[in-house]
């Protein structure tokens, strides 16, 4: 099936070079089939079942830099577009609801399906060769690789490990990220929570796994468990146990109904909210900060709060700080920048951009119109993903995506897509170092399945 032509309108600008340069890594493959476009069928409008459909075959081209990719969802499929140029450069149709999550591997993307966690080449990658890398590109495609998965949720990646957690069974699945493409093997570990549940995982450096707890009905607690498996560490004061995020420091920080959760040095803490009803359901952390960005939400009853300030938790202290802004704010619209800056993307249409150690709103930004958080989670509303100093804001509304420097808060370039953007993942391209596995600054925590039922 050929491409179908999605004419993205650019702006004519100068593209812009990266300005981090990628870690050297462990060899990549260097030729790969790829494919223009897949097929799905069978799934109903809440489950999507893509397939691949690979039929051509394009030879990888070398590339002078990494080259970052979007994988974007709408009502139909993904579409693959250039970092730099923001040019589609692939439609990949796929049926139902669509979520997507970075693999870990800066190549990789991972669609939630009806049978679990499919793959996604990005077709973006780089090649470690003695004290440089090479870079290449190829055609994007859905791959036939699939991690299976009861209602698949969350996917964490953390220090060269991809956590994948199943909501329907409760079973967890680490993979090493450089081989996720490479699909399930007897080498991955696993392990199941007493109780399925709308769950995370993330495995540490030394072995490792921190883990929810909980039923379909409440989540409480958080397990550690050691690379053996046997628990180590445990604590069940953690109402509504929800995303999770890494900071400086081999940090763990998991949100609560009324604080945050942190584990760290083989202990958990703490940290409580300075209301009753504080809650934390989603964040962002950075391998540049000790500081953790959440969201917080102080109305257990409303149906949908419209939050205005946010939460910073500081893994030295265990402390936590609000910060007022002049917006609210959705749960895709938390970021981390290079330097690990805190950024959230306002309903005003600005990025706010607040330096996490003092807490002040160093910048706002104006991106997009101003817009209104919709009631129903899965209506797409903007989202931001930052990358080597790049802000990657979607608009719904408007049908487009804009690239923002965050430092000087120029959009510069924008296109407008024949479809609606949803979700978002990048694939940097970038090689992977055999200590530096992947980015893993920040992950955005699908705040879709709260125990509340209604507080998205």
């Amino acid at each position: 099936m050929p491409c179908r032509a999605h004419h993205a309108m650019t702006t004519a600008l100068p593209v812009r070079t990266r300005r981090t340069l990628p870690a050297l890594a462990l060899a990549l493959t260097a030729t790969l089939l790829a494919a223009c476009s897949g097929t799905a069928d069978g799934a109903d409008a809440a489950t999507p079942a893509p397939t691949a459909d690979a039929t051509t075959t394009a030879a990888p081209v070398e590339r002078a830099t990494a080259i970052t990719r979007l994988a974007v969802t709408y009502d139909g499929g993904v579409l693959v577009l250039d970092g730099s140029s923001l040019d589609v450069v692939a439609d990949l149709p796929a049926d139902g609801y669509l979520r997507v999550n970075p693999a870990g591997d800066n190549r990789h993307v991972l669609v939630s399906t009806a049978a679990g966690f499919q793959v996604l080449d990005a077709a973006t990658w780089g090649q470690a060769h003695g004290d440089h890398a090479h870079f290449y590109t190829s055609d994007p495609r859905l791959t036939d690789v699939t991690y299976p998965a009861e209602k698949p949720g969350h996917a964490v990646v953390h220090d060269g490990r991809t956590a994948l957690f199943a909501d329907g069974t409760g079973e967890v699945t680490v993979v090493d990220s450089a081989h996720v493409g490479d699909g399930p093997s007897d080498d991955a570990r696993t392990y199941t929570t007493p109780h399925a549940h709308h769950g995370v995982a993330v495995e540490l450096h030394d072995g490792t796994l921190v883990v929810s707890e909980g039923t379909e009905d409440a989540r409480t607690g958080v397990r550690a468990l050691d690379a053996e498996g046997t628990e180590t560490a445990a604590i069940d004061t953690c109402p509504g146990v929800h995303g999770e995020s890494v900071a400086q420091g081999d940090v763990v920080a998991i949100g609560c109904q009324d604080g945050v959760v942190l584990f760290k040095d083989g202990a958990f803490t703490k940290v409580q909210s300075p209301d009753v009803y504080g809650r934390v359901g989603n964040q962002a952390g950075s391998e540049e900060s000790p500081v953790v960005l959440g969201d917080y939400k102080v109305d257990k009853d409303a149906e949908l709060e419209r939050p205005t300030r946010v939460s910073l938790v500081d893994t030295r202290t265990a402390t936590m700080t609000l910060v007022d802004l002049p917006a609210s704010y959705t749960f895709r619209s938390l970021a981390r920048g290079d330097h690990g800056e805190a950024i959230v993307l306002g309903t005003d249409g600005a990025l706010h951009v607040i330096d996490p150690e003092s807490g002040a709103v160093v910048r706002s930004m104006p991106v997009v119109a101003p817009w209104e958080e919709p009631t129903e989670w899965q209506t797409p509303r903007p989202a931001v993903k930052v990358h080597a100093g790049t802000a990657y804001v979607t608009d719904p509304a408007t049908r487009s995506i804009h690239a923002v420097d965050v430092e000087t808060g120029e959009v510069y370039r924008s296109v407008t897509l024949d479809v609606v953007p949803d979700e978002v993942a990048l694939a940097t391209g970038e090689a992977l170092a055999a200590h530096d596995h992947a980015d893993d600054a920040g992950h955005e925590t699908h705040d879709g399945h709260e125990d509340d039922g209604h507080d998205h």
